[in-house]
């Protein structure tokens, strides 16, 4: 009877033992399909975190949009609806050219004996374009010289005198301010590579090379490099810093080979009234080079997750890290794409939604004070609420799956996630730094790589002296023609500050 109980007891142990080894390998094939989804997701789905109709209605408020919306009228086209929103009206700071169309003078005279008076006018306007066109602009300087001496008289005089060329941030070049500033805003603006530009120029009759323009550019690039310098004291001296990252790719690098994958730093600070975007070529995605461009900073450093930013700010007491619930939301919204139906991703990316309705009903109120306190009043008891939700599944949710690393981020995450309430001036993400990137980011599929080192610092200042400008709201056009004209001129730090888009006067 021993025997038999001693066999049972082993048997029961190892039914036991195969139980909860199936049930492991079960959540790790879950774990394994979840990333698998995740890859085809990222190579074959849809990027965007849009929300469902019913979350999409956390941020939407009807009643008021229904007010602001055009009116709109419907035409059926065969088995669908097509909805017509009336034209806008074209833009008063544009030019008008009046064309007048009249009746014949032999109709203006009525059956009856009399003439025709003008009652009104019927005004149709209708947009126009007038290609950019190249225009040689021959600088003529009269020579002088007196034909009753050899010399001026005057030892400190030439003998022939002529004016000076205005000094050029290309000296000798052919290339006006105008032409470079197209040029550049053509590149960093438009995402226009200039090889495409070159065919552009071809059909027009210019002839510039592809490797003309490249120097071009980089001269421009190099020639800011003290407008730059002013820039970033700019952008440290505001109360909170955005940064990021994202890859480039860069030939020639010392002792790497051009397959290497090298970064575009970016970061957005400043006075809040006079925003300031930097961004910085680096060769590494490294806490060296993060600290080179939060330098003397003090304040809100707001960032993703990325360990760099916190190892920066562990020995510093003058910054405080702020986290990303942007970041925070893409991870539970990759949770509910995983899964095969919805449940607890969905709670959660609800949950962030009404941390950004509160944030859009604060739209308008000036960042002050008072609009900490109110926004504080509002998010606190939504923070607690998905706090304790959040504890509850870290209890049930294996770490290994997808819906596990969201909770385990957000938890993680949680210190830095909350403290956008304390300033006025903080955002529940770092969209704004993003949203820099993004323009970066479209030019690079264009142009695909950099073709020096060189080359990739050069774009660095232009892409910060452009986005910078915008964040401004001023046209990158008009300021770099106006920039690159008055650089020459430039010689100390006064001057050289005065050439940033805050504070550049566009008028002189």
């Amino acid at each position: 009877m021993r025997l038999f109980d001693t066999i049972h007891g082993m048997e029961s142990a190892s039914i036991a033992e195969l139980q909860a080894e199936l049930a492991n390998l079960r959540l790790q094939k879950d774990a394994l399909q979840q990333e698998l989804d995740a890859l085809k997701r990222r190579f074959f789905g849809r990027s965007s975190e849009k929300a469902d109709e019913w979350q999409q209605q956390l941020f939407d408020d009807t009643e008021q949009n229904i007010g602001n919306a055009p009116e709109s009228t419907q035409t059926t086209v065969g088995s669908h609806t097509r909805r017509h929103y009336p034209r806008k009206p074209l833009s008063d700071s544009l030019p008008r050219e009046e064309i007048l169309i009249d009746i014949p003078e032999a109709e203006k005279h009525c059956a009856c004996g009399h003439d025709l008076e003008r009652i009104g006018e019927e005004v149709s306007e209708k947009l126009d374009v007038v290609p950019a066109r190249f225009v040689v602009k021959r600088y003529i300087r009269p020579k002088y010289a007196c034909k009753h001496c050899e010399g001026s008289g005057d030892e400190e005089k030439p003998a022939v005198r002529i004016a000076p060329m205005p000094p050029a941030v290309i000296p000798k070049g052919i290339a006006t301010p105008a032409l470079l500033a197209f040029i550049i805003t053509a590149k960093f603006v438009d995402a226009i590579p200039l090889y495409r530009q070159e065919k552009s120029f071809a059909r027009q009759g210019v002839e510039l090379p592809r490797q003309r323009l490249g120097d071009w550019v980089l001269a421009v690039g190099e020639g800011f490099a003290p407008v730059i310098e002013q820039l970033v004291r700019e952008l440290r001296a505001g109360p909170v810093l955005l940064v990021d990252e994202t890859t480039v790719q860069v030939l020639g690098e010392k002792d790497r080979p051009d397959t290497s994958r090298s970064y575009m730093w970016a970061a957005f600070g400043g006075e809040p009234e006079m925003p300031s975007v930097y961004y910085r070529y680096a060769e590494r995605r490294s806490t060296a080079e993060a600290e080179v461009i939060v330098g003397d900073f003090g304040g809100y450093l707001q960032a993703d997750g990325y360990e760099v930013y916190e190892r920066l700010t562990r020995d510093r007491n003058d910054i405080v890290l702020v986290g990303c619930w942007a970041h925070t939301r893409r991870k539970f919204f990759d949770a509910k794409e995983s899964s095969r139906k919805a449940g607890a991703a969905d709670e959660a990316i609800a949950m962030i939604a009404k941390l950004y309705q509160i944030e859009r009903g604060l739209e308008g109120m000036p960042r002050d004070d008072s609009f900490a306190q109110a926004r504080a009043e509002q998010v606190t008891p939504v923070l607690e609420q998905f706090k304790a939700w959040l504890d509850k599944k870290a209890l049930h949710v294996p770490p290994q799956t997808a819906l596990g690393k969201a909770v385990g981020y957000a938890l993680g995450q949680w210190g830095k996630l909350v403290r956008y309430i304390e300033n006025p001036y903080l955002t529940p993400d770092t969209n704004r730094i993003e949203n820099k990137i993004r323009p970066f980011v479209v030019g690079r599929k264009n142009w695909l790589f950099s073709g020096s080192p060189g080359g990739a610092n050069s774009s660095a200042n232009l892409y910060s002296l452009i986005e910078t400008a915008k964040a401004n709201h001023m046209d990158p056009y008009r300021y770099l023609r106006a920039a690159i004209e008055r650089l020459p001129y430039a010689s100390s730090s006064d001057d050289y500050r005065k050439l940033l888009p805050q504070f550049i006067d566009l008028k002189v």
